[in-house]
Order: C-alpha cells, then structure tokens, then sequence
C-alpha cells in the first residue's frame, strides 16, 4: 500500500478516537490511552471489555476496529465497522450523524483497500464523501482505490491473456504428441504389414519349391514305373 494511504488512515483513525473518548466508558478510555500509545493488543483487550458491559457502543466497535487495523486485521476490522454503523443516532439527520457514517465508510474502504479489494473500497469512500464531501482524505483515498483498481483489472487481463496463451500452447502441445502418437502408430501397424507380407511371401515361395520338388519326385517315380513296365515279369504258379 503507498505511504499516503498508511499517513491518511493513521490520522482518521486517530482524529476518530480523540473525537468520540469522551462519551465512553471507563474501558474504552483506557483503550484510546493504550491505542495511543501504539499498544494495539492491550487496547483491543481493554475495548472488547468495554463491548462486554455496552455491546451497542459506536465507540468501542470503532475503535476496536481501529485497533483490529493497526494489527493488520483488516477483515476483523471492517466487521467491526460495520457493527459500530449499526448503533449510529440517525434520528434527525444530524451533522453528527453525518460524520460518524463517513468515518465509518472511510475506514471501512481502507479495511477493503489493504486487502486489495479496490472496487468495494471506490465504493466505501464514494458514500464517505455523501456525507462529508469536502473531506480531502477520503478524495484522495478514491482517487488511489480508483488507479489501484485500473491496474488490478490490466493485471487481471494480462493474466488471463498469458492464461489463455498458456492453455492454447499446451492444446497444440497435446495435438502435436496426438499427431506424434498416431504417426508412430501407423509406422508400427507399417512395418508389421511389412514383416506379415515378407513372411506371407517367404512362405509362398517355400511352398512353391515343396510343390515343385514333390511334381520332380513324381514325374521320376513316373519315369521309372515306365521303364520297368517294359520288362516281362515272370510269375510263378
């Protein structure tokens, strides 16, 4: 996250616990103390017990967000938030009112903001400034969820592009192998055509020669019946 954005939401967060101590709770004031004294785990502890004697408190929900914050907590703090909008006085619309649903939605879109989630934070600090447009802070905070948000989607475009070139690579890789496959294949069924017909041929002609071997034998057996049938056989009685 760029510097800015840390210097901007430590001085909300603190002008919003200075601006809400005094109507909390024993608790809670020795919270902002320990908060202010950049010792958020101690200060979570002392707010959590305030929320045990008041858990409808604005001020110890936000600041146990604040603390949850400065923890890096950003998903737990923004839950938080959003509890302490829940218990906001809205009655009469008044300018009170107001400014505490800014600093909620304002620290809720730095929450968003530190996880990355830019869209939702361009949202949280556009109803932040509905309630308190000549906040530069949270303009400036909107205009930097706005950049980080178009660069995120050319990320994501890009990413998905070289996903897409990827998966097209490895589509002709595996066409290629199949084609590969297929060529071997058919040299394999090939060559034992190739080696069948050889036999088929070495065999033919083997039986040729038996054949021509066994008419040979025959036509001299033939010879030499006739040469015997020319001679007069004595028989005996």
């Amino acid at each position: 996250m760029n510097r800015r954005i840390y210097i901007v939401t430590i001085a909300m967060l603190c002008m919003s616990i200075s601006s809400y101590a005094q109507q909390e709770s024993g608790n809670v004031r020795r919270g902002n103390k320990q908060y202010n004294k950049e010792r958020y785990t101690e200060s979570e502890v002392e707010y959590r017990r305030g929320l045990e004697k008041n858990d409808k408190s604005f001020e110890a929900h936000f600041n146990l967000g604040n603390s949850l914050f400065k923890q890096q907590k950003f998903q737990e703090a923004a839950d938080e938030y959003r509890a302490a909008e829940h218990y906001i006085d809205k009655s009469g619309n008044s300018k009170k009112a107001k400014q505490r649903q800014s600093a909620v939605d304002h620290n809720i879109g730095n929450a968003q903001f530190a996880q990355q989630q830019y869209g939702e934070a361009v949202e949280s600090y556009k109803r932040s400034l509905r309630n308190n447009p000549s906040d530069d802070d949270t303009r400036y905070n909107l205009v930097k969820a706005m950049q980080m948000l178009q660069e995120q989607q050319e990320q994501q475009n890009q990413d998905q592009q070289q996903q897409e070139q990827q998966e097209q690579q490895e589509q002709e890789q595996q066409q290629q192998q199949q084609q590969e496959q297929e060529q071997e294949q058919q040299q394999q069924e090939q060559q034992q055509q190739e080696q069948q017909n050889k036999m088929d041929k070495e065999t033919a002609e083997q039986l040729l020669q038996a054949l021509e071997q066994d008419e040979q034998e025959t036509q001299e057996k033939a010879k030499r019946q006739q040469a015997q049938g020319g001679k007069r056989v004595e028989k005996n009685w």
